[in-house]
């Protein structure tokens, strides 16, 4: 099975220039790598810039060679398709950009603007009716005894009301909020530590839902060129969702190398 990555630029780049060169830079890679004869694993990649680069980052993803590699998705979107809300993107407005992927609820998100289970659901709902693919981020703050407990609540508040069907459209994040590379003494997960949640996650749906454990559950938090094997190694994880390192060229096709190289 391919391996997504997903690339989540978050406030960067600060031009649209950097924002050109990373694409290009990838796209060279790319073009490298669909080239040679000895191939490599194939895999899922998808950028996603902030509001402001989505529609040139479309253009540039449907002009190059990484339109057989990447697609475009977005970092949000409001619950209302028609809205007057200042500064909001809605779904209808996504769909004319070509945007496939939307990440709901990522934990910056979560926890430094106040966005709760409800408000998240909303969202997941409005993603899925405007046709996108949702990349829901789940998490625990703390990891400490409680932690399975409120993995649990997140995941049941975040899914209330949706069906069977529409959970398993979804692509869910793992990401544990003290992984975060922007928060304080910021530490990737292990994998094994990683795996246990995505357990936990995946019993969860199971109960609550009655799914089969096959929705793809990526792992986000820190990741980077010295540790993506390591995660991506493990079969129950289906991916990574990057960050910093996705807006630094050199580290991010490092990234896309080391995936390429998996057996």
């Amino acid at each position: 099975m391919k391996k997504y990555i997903i690339a989540n630029w978050k406030n960067h780049p600060d031009s649209l220039a950097e924002a050109q060169e990373i694409l290009e830079f990838t796209n060279d890679y790319l073009e490298s790598l669909n080239d040679s004869s000895a191939g490599g694993k194939e895999f899922s990649l998808v950028i996603c810039p902030p509001f402001v680069f989505t529609e040139e980052v479309g253009k540039i993803l449907k002009t190059s060679h990484l339109e057989h590699n990447a697609v475009l998705g977005v970092q949000d979107i409001v619950i209302e398709d028609k809205t007057t809300l200042t500064g909001e993107v809605s779904g209808p407005m996504l769909q004319k950009l070509g945007v496939q992927y939307v990440i709901i609820g990522h934990s910056e998100r979560r926890w430094k603007l106040g966005e709760s289970n409800e408000t998240v659901n909303q969202k997941l709902k409005t993603t899925l009716r405007n046709g996108f693919i949702p990349i829901v981020c789940i998490g625990e703050r703390v990891r400490d005894d409680n932690f399975e407990k409120f993995l649990e609540g997140q995941i049941t508040g975040t899914f209330e009301g949706l069906s069977a069907d529409e959970i398993g459209k979804c692509i869910i994040a793992y990401e544990p909020v003290g992984a975060i590379s922007t928060n304080p003494g910021a530490r990737p997960d292990t994998p094994a530590s990683a795996l246990e949640s995505i357990y936990i996650i995946k019993e969860v749906l199971a109960k609550t839902y009655n799914l089969k454990p096959n929705n793809l559950v990526l792992y986000g938090g820190s990741v980077n060129s010295k540790n993506v094997r390591d995660f991506l190694g493990e079969e129950e994880i289906d991916g990574v969702l990057v960050g910093g390192a996705s807006v630094n060229k050199e580290e991010f096709v490092k990234i896309l190398e080391i995936t390429a190289s998996l057996k």
